[in-house]
């Protein structure tokens, strides 16, 4: 049965409309757009973006291809379904960033299905690994956002934790995938970074996978050694160092599950944050490293959470991350950009003000307010 088949008709009761190189593509510039500089504003149009020749045909891969689930004519305007809290400042920061890297002859866009396997299967063009580079040699993460497996909500879901990521030194990807085959295509993701790390300039060990709603239940899958082995048929790619999870009732544990770090909203009515207690607490009983957030009064699909309780999450598990690997080899770039701020400790404080909600360490409660 199909991943789309198996969530759709539960999401659908609980929508929430809210606020090689062969097989790469290098960018050339593009017309100017909205700015006099040429960058995007919040004004610019969807279907500019999506057409300009500055992505090289992969503009439409940045927003979702399943028609019904996002609305918006201009970037302000974007709407996604299951989701809140979209940053539209946020928007405008990603496209530009996309842009810019193009413009200065990064590669970004890569294709995880050689040109004949995509003439085989066409939905497989809708596939892509968008590439937000961090320091040469450093770890990966791969970003998996969510849509019930119908569609891909990226532009909230996942390009904003890549660009965060990247920021801080970090190799970061976003896949956008095929909501029917969506392991298949992460498992081809963790293999076609595998295979390229030189290419790619990335570290192949120390990774970590990411991913919010649906793709949290990709992260968690593919974070699994067992499965791993099962949907890549392959023993020599290392499982991920960590797992990063949001807002997803995914319940299953195993001895073989990566250490594992979660956050939710009290007042999600799709994922509850009580399942994904449970769950984090059964690894914990296992051995497995884990810590968990529920963050009060936040509903579903929030990601970086700017500007609610949850903003400053992505530096939390961006430490638990690194405290799962021996080396994260981007400290020093972190403290030289000033991006070293955040969650300074693992009892539910950030900032010198407690997150509110309930914060557990390994099976242990730190603050419940």
């Amino acid at each position: 049965m199909s991943c789309k088949n198996i969530f759709l008709g539960l999401f659908c009761l609980l929508t929430v409309n809210c606020s090689g190189e062969t097989d790469s593509v290098r960018g050339t510039e593009g017309k100017d757009m909205m700015r006099d500089n040429g960058e995007y504003s919040r004004t610019s149009r969807i279907s500019d973006v999506m057409t300009d020749p500055v992505f090289g045909g992969y503009g439409r891969l940045l927003f979702p291809v399943q028609t019904g689930y996002w609305s918006g004519t201009t970037l302000e305007q974007l709407r996604l379904t299951y989701y809140s809290h979209i940053d539209p400042d946020m928007t405008v920061e990603i496209v530009n960033s996309l842009k810019e890297r193009i413009q200065r002859g990064e590669v970004v866009f890569h294709d995880i299905y050689t040109d004949e396997e995509k003439r085989a299967d066409v939905e497989k063009r809708n596939t892509v690994l968008v590439f937000f580079k961090g320091q040469r040699g450093a770890p990966y993460a791969i970003c998996n956002a969510g849509g019930a497996f119908a569609y891909v909500g990226a532009m909230h879901d996942s390009f904003p934790h890549a660009l965060e990521l990247s920021r801080k030194g970090y190799n970061a990807f976003a896949l956008i995938y095929r909501p029917d085959d969506a392991y298949e295509d992460l498992a081809r993701a963790i293999e076609y970074i595998n295979d390229n790390a030189e290419r790619l300039e990335v570290r192949a060990d120390g990774y970590s996978l990411w991913g919010g709603s649906a793709g949290a239940r990709m992260a968690a899958a593919l974070g699994n050694g067992y499965y791993l082995q099962q949907l890549t048929t392959r023993t020599d790619i290392l499982p991920a160092a960590a797992v990063i999870m949001q807002y997803t009732g995914y319940s299953a544990t195993s001895r073989y599950d990566a250490p594992t770090y979660a956050c939710v909203g009290t007042a999600d009515g799709i994922a509850s944050w009580r399942t994904m207690q449970s769950r984090l607490q059964g690894l914990a009983a296992l051995g497995i490293p884990t810590e968990f957030h529920a963050y009060d009064g936040l509903p579903h699909g929030f990601g970086l959470g700017t500007g609610t309780v949850a903003e400053g999450w992505i530096d939390d598990a961006v430490r638990f991350w690194e405290a799962q690997t021996a080396a994260s080899g981007v400290n020093a770039v972190r403290k030289a950009a000033g991006n070293g701020g955040g969650v300074h400790t693992v009892d539910g404080m950030r900032h010198g003000t407690t997150q509110r909600g309930v914060n557990i360490i390994n099976g242990k409660k730190g603050i419940s307010r």
